[in-house]
């Protein structure tokens, strides 16, 4: 069970993008805890990846729902990610095909997709 407000971010492993999405996060939903599920461009990973990659980033997406009561799930793609190095452009669409996609799983959460643009801010992609 848990112990305050949870939101989840399926989000890069780069590095760079953690705290900026971490701190959106929890500023914008008012949460004190973000679980982060982290995938080197997890974006296309859920679009283009084996049965085996999108069931192991939604089976941690489960736990923090089902056990955590995350109410929100965002997907995030950012600037000058080595694991899916396509445009800007390219890459808002793939994570607004992957709301959808996260949408699909039928989960009572609110869905957004994030970009994280080259000075490190997060934009609505969604």
């Amino acid at each position: 069970m848990s112990e305050g407000k949870f939101v989840t971010a399926i989000n890069c492993m780069d590095g760079r993008v953690q705290q900026p999405v971490f701190n959106w996060m929890k500023e914008r939903f008012s949460a004190p805890y973000v679980d982060m599920i982290t995938e080197a461009g997890p974006n296309k990973v859920l679009l283009e990846g084996s049965d085996e990659e999108v069931n192991a980033i939604k089976s941690k997406v489960m736990i923090s729902y089902e056990a955590h009561g995350s109410e929100v799930i965002a997907i995030i793609g950012h600037h000058d990610c080595a694991g899916n190095p396509v445009d800007k452009e390219e890459k808002v669409a793939q994570i607004q095909k992957a709301v959808d996609k996260i949408k699909s799983w039928d989960l009572n959460v609110e869905v957004l997709g994030l970009y994280v643009n080259e000075n490190w801010e997060v934009e609505s992609a969604s």
